[in-house]
């Protein structure tokens, strides 16, 4: 039998939390509205729910003072923060002081100078909240909790497969896939028998992409005549002696049996060394998959990858209701609308890459930023700008900073970085937090990517504050 708690170093903070929230007359349950934030509620609503406590669910893109004003004018005595709250910890405080309403946090994000009582986080106990515990882990951790001290029949263990989705949303898995904390929840859902962990190819798509579609979208490894090649993907499929199509239509990944995969995975691997791909991104082409049991194969919803894309494709064009349901279970209308928003998701990062690859980044010492005004939409932008990286004109070597229009006089800005300059020194989440500051603004987030709001036309001002921190940080580490 599993622990009740799955990260033993969080067991005092879930507990307590989870007390707390057994205690409450009725509950907000406000959440982030990326992948990890939809995840992130729909276990803590799914817990809740099976608890018998009674809750409301909001959204927010950013929990700034407004919105915190909005949420203490709500019915509720206590608000349950999901995969923000802590970088908002300052601000919650205050209200927390005038009895507004009673905070309870599951989040991952670097706190900000200020303490409440119920607040679970990884980064308070020595666990890299970038890497090792997403938000929807931090909800899982919680759910486990609240499973534990009431009577019920679950003991939401089955959650750990949202909890994998969001943290492989997070960006918080590599090619030899989760760690830290993660593990562990990956163990308990293989446990539960929602959870399938397996050594596959690495690219994105097996679930749902025709074969030569799979290969010629296989950026990260950019095999020449095969990546961005149509013709190419094609044609390297056709000469392998295996039949690939099924009543005239190419098969997928998932269709593939293990002997077909392993045809497929050797004649990759052979095309990448003989074109001259470094060894490193050779070896990345294998690594560790997770796939949900219990969804039907051939679906977004079977593959992590692909399930996180699909919530990141509702939330962000302000359908956050719809990656709910579906990770609630809703396989009908609200699937069926999903899929479209992906559609449109797909189309606008597409347009966005080509708009970056077209215009091109200005380099300074010390990073690489563009400015999209309103060509790309804000929500999506910090997405755009980590796929870019390592196009042609995009370094891999320095952080890429990307400012898209949130309003008149709002500018949201986003970072990435990478693992590599993060052993460097490198921590976004400062940057952010003290460029955006400098110019009255207010950013955050984690030290691999992070975010911020500045006001309209200070952007040239960030850059030089961003440039100077990212500067100071590397000397140190180096020296």
């Amino acid at each position: 039998m599993a622990s009740v708690h799955p990260v033993t170093a969080l067991a005092d903070s879930a507990t307590a939390c989870a007390e707390r929230l057994r205690a409450a007359d009725s509950v907000l349950l406000a959440s982030h509205i990326d992948a990890d934030g939809l995840t992130s509620a729909a276990i803590a609503a799914t817990a809740l729910e099976r608890a018998s406590i009674p809750f409301e669910t909001v959204f927010s893109k950013q929990l700034d003072a407004a919105e915190l004003e909005s949420i203490a004018a709500s019915d509720h005595d206590t608000v349950l923060f999901t995969d923000f709250g802590s970088g908002q910890l300052d601000l919650i405080a205050g209200h927390e002081a005038a009895g507004d309403f009673t905070p309870v946090i599951a989040d991952h994000h670097q706190p900000a100078d200020a303490s409440t009582e119920y607040h679970l986080n990884p980064l308070l106990v020595g666990i890299d909240g970038a890497s090792e515990l997403s938000g929807a882990g931090a909800s899982y951790v919680l759910a486990r909790a609240l499973a534990s001290s009431t009577q019920q029949d679950s003991d939401n263990r089955d959650l750990a497969a949202l909890a994998i989705v969001g943290a492989v949303g997070d960006m918080q898995a590599g090619v030899d896939g989760l760690s830290g904390a993660n593990t562990q929840i990956v163990s308990e859902g293989v446990e539960a028998g929602v959870i399938e962990e397996s050594t596959d190819l690495t690219l994105y798509g097996k679930q749902t992409r025709p074969l030569p579609k799979l290969l010629e979208y296989a950026s990260d490894a950019r095999i020449p005549g095969i990546s961005n090649d149509a013709a190419g993907a094609i044609e390297f499929l056709s000469d392998l002696d295996l039949d690939l199509k099924s009543d005239g239509e190419w098969r997928c990944w998932v269709d593939l049996a293990d002997d077909e995969r392993q045809v497929l995975v050797s004649a990759l691997v052979q095309r990448a060394v003989k074109s001259g791909v470094p060894a490193s991104r050779v070896d990345d082409l294998v690594g560790t998959s997770y796939q949900l049991t219990r969804e039907e194969p051939g679906t977004e919803l079977r593959d992590v990858s692909e399930f996180s894309t699909l919530l990141n494709a509702t939330a962000r064009y302000e359908r956050a209701d719809v990656g709910l349901a579906v990770c609630l279970g809703d396989r009908e209308a609200a699937l069926d609308r999903a899929r479209q928003l992906l559609r449109n998701h797909r189309r606008n990062l597409s347009e966005g890459l080509e708009w970056v690859k077209t215009e091109g980044v200005t380099v300074e010492d010390n990073l690489q930023w563009f400015d999209a005004g309103n060509r790309i939409r804000e929500t999506i932008v910090g997405i755009v700008a980590g796929m870019a990286v390592g196009a042609p004109g995009v370094r891999r070597d320095l952080p890429i900073i990307a400012f898209a229009e949130k309003s008149d006089s709002e500018i949201k800005v986003s970072a990435r970085g990478s693992h590599q300059l993060i052993r460097e020194g490198l921590d976004l989440s400062a940057v952010m937090r003290e460029a955006s500051r400098a110019v009255d603004g207010d950013g955050g987030g984690h030290d691999v990517a992070a975010g911020a709001t500045i006001p309209a036309g200070r952007q040239a001002a960030f850059v030089d504050h961003a440039n100077e921190l990212v500067g100071e940080q590397l000397d140190e580490k180096s020296n």
